[in-house]
């Protein structure tokens, strides 16, 4: 089964020469040792706007033959966590699923996690993670899973199922969270909210990250895989939360009164 591009040409350039080029344009050189991650945070807007911060993230990482994708379900189609096992075809080369670590999920004990494709159809915030990854690893598969706003419990068992199966596999992979930040509001106001959301992201604080968005009511679309990949990397033992770049598209437009916050996270 193949899943085809819903956004080529509107967020990143179609061609796989064109592509290729602004992806390696946006990849940092000189890395000395890529970062031996267990997560990384990563937005997903179009890559005139975040594309610089999504590739200082995943171009400082080590990048496994397996990357588990979470990202927000913006369209409300398929189930509230949703599995592709699709082969994604991309400009750039198609990307196969690792059907092997899809069907540890699914068949993991009490999984909240369910094949459907429908939910990745016109998604957008998986696929513009894919080229940044396939420069990086050329033998990679993925694990894409689109998320629905769930409750925090639900939360912790999608991502305890994650964290065992990744432990059971015994495999070095990726987990990549894709999310923008605070959207449509002032400058001033979106990086205030936003720092207050990155900074229990730092602290590697789950709970603390999602009852702060809600609370608050800060407008970050991933919130939920962004919650799911710090619980699963805790529990696979990560120490620390690096945000490495932070911006807005204000940057780009000039326009500073209604922007969209984007920030690259390095969890290791």
């Amino acid at each position: 089964m193949l899943r085809y591009p819903a956004v080529a040409d509107r967020f990143y350039p179609g061609s796989a020469k064109a592509l290729a080029r602004e992806v390696s344009s946006m990849l940092p050189s000189g890395q000395a040792a890529p970062i031996r991650a267990l997560a990384v945070v990563s937005p997903h807007a179009g890559y005139m706007y975040s594309g610089a911060v999504a590739g200082e993230a995943i171009g400082l990482v080590r990048i496994p033959e397996t990357v588990i994708i979470l990202g927000p379900n913006h369209h409300g189609q398929g189930r509230p966590v949703a599995l592709s096992t699709a082969t994604w075809q991309m400009p750039m080369g198609d990307v196969p699923a690792d059907t092997t670590i899809a069907q540890m999920l699914l068949d993991a004990p009490d999984s909240p996690i369910e094949a459907d494709e429908s939910a990745h159809r016109y998604e957008h915030s998986l696929e513009v993670q894919v080229p940044f990854l396939q420069a990086m690893q050329p033998q990679l598969r993925i694990v894409p899973i689109t998320l629905s706003h769930i409750p925090f419990s639900r939360c912790t068992e999608v991502a305890k199922t994650i964290a065992d199966v990744i432990v059971a596999s015994g495999r070095d992979i990726l987990i990549v969270a894709s999310s923008d930040m605070t959207h449509y509001e002032s400058r001033q106001s979106a990086e205030r909210k936003d720092r207050l959301a990155l900074d229990r992201v730092e602290h590697l604080d789950a709970e603390g990250l999602y009852r702060t968005v809600m609370d608050n009511r800060i407008t970050m679309c991933g919130v939920i895989p962004v919650t799911i990949a710090i619980l699963a990397a805790r529990q696979l033992g990560a120490k620390q939360a690096r945000v490495q770049t932070y911006t807005d598209s204000g940057a780009v437009s000039g326009d500073t009164d209604q922007v969209v916050g984007y920030a690259g996270v390095i969890i290791s």
